[in-house]
């Protein structure tokens, strides 16, 4: 993986064999558009984007897509409350800051320790974390304070 998290050619073919897909420029170019800007995208979201640069992409690819790369672990889903399922590429532990007034999504940092300040019943061992905070993000505050 180079520094920015992206995975090399290789690397995205061999996730996707590992996952038993194949790999497809469809795929890589979901993939990218996710990696491009990192604002948690809706599949809906995804299907623009990926149009612009391959305009016979259909929806059904980019589910399929979206599906496949979950299924081999290059993104992971994003559920906010009730609102449409989100993709998140960043693999690491990690929380979600969602903002209730411009509706972005932000990555958190989890603390070093191996649960983020979660007491587990005996007997008990997490997996994985998910974790959304709600607020107000700089610049709605900004914006807020200034009316």
């Amino acid at each position: 993986m180079n520094a920015v998290g992206k995975k090399t050619g290789s690397e995205f073919s061999e996730r996707l064999n590992t996952g038993g897909f194949r790999f497809t420029p469809q795929r890589q170019q979901v993939y990218d558009v996710l990696l491009q800007k990192r604002d948690h995208p809706t599949a809906e979201e995804v299907f623009i984007r990926a149009k612009k640069q391959m305009p016979e992409i259909s929806h059904a690819t980019v589910y399929n897509c979206l599906d496949a790369l979950v299924e081999c672990g290059l993104l992971r889903q994003v559920q906010l409350d009730r609102g449409a399922t989100r993709f998140c590429p960043n693999m690491r532990e990690h929380c979600h800051f969602y903002c209730d007034v411009c509706d972005s999504v932000y990555d958190v940092d989890l603390p070093a320790k191996s649960q983020p300040g979660v007491s587990l019943p005996k007997g008990f061992k997490a997996e994985r974390y998910e974790i959304a905070i709600h607020g107000v993000c700089p610049d709605c505050a900004k914006a807020k304070m200034k009316k």
